[in-house]
């Protein structure tokens, strides 16, 4: 049996993944806009990413006999105006998202939950690789700029990246 807190923030944790999801669908959106296929590819990529995580979430509760409780997603639309923009706007949502594990977490191991911190382990190194790349691509478009010939090279380069589904046995 998972303590209620747990339980509450895994069900919040589920919105907060899918609104990842519609965030970077929003950012790919604005890619898709300038005519940067590759930046607009690497974000619907992430955004299949952290729908999987929701759906990992999800299915957690559910194997440990929980329901599901799914709340209205925010509007996730910003105005960029730069590719420098976007990418800062994902890194500081990966911080968000990596808090809001941490702080699950912390609740799991105050109530000594080994399952669920168990579980949470694949996250938290997901969440380490995640700011890792966001980082990265920042770097990149701070060391290219917002314009030429350079970022058409590094739209063409992140533009390679191909989906993954998670390997997180739940069963």
């Amino acid at each position: 049996m998972l303590d209620q807190k747990v339980v509450k923030l895994l069900n919040e944790q589920i919105n907060k993944e899918f609104f990842s999801a519609y965030l970077y669908l929003d950012i790919a959106g604005y890619f898709a806009d300038q005519g940067l296929d590759g930046f607009e590819n690497w974000f619907k990529i992430q955004a299949m990413e952290e729908r999987d995580h929701a759906m990992l979430f999800r299915q957690y509760l559910l194997n440990n006999g929980y329901r599901v409780h799914l709340t209205a997603i925010a509007d996730p639309s910003k105005q960029y105006d730069s590719a420098k923009a976007a990418f800062e706007e994902s890194l500081k949502h990966e911080q968000y998202v990596t808090a809001s594990i941490n702080t699950i977490y912390g609740a799991a191991e105050a109530v000594k939950d080994y399952r669920t911190m168990q579980f949470l382990d694949w996250f938290v190194k997901e969440q380490g690789e995640e700011e890792k790349n966001a980082e990265d691509n920042l770097r990149k478009i701070e060391l290219v700029g917002d314009k030429g010939h350079s970022l058409y090279m590094l739209d063409h380069a992140i533009g390679a990246r191909t989906y993954s589904p998670p390997s997180l046995d739940l069963d």
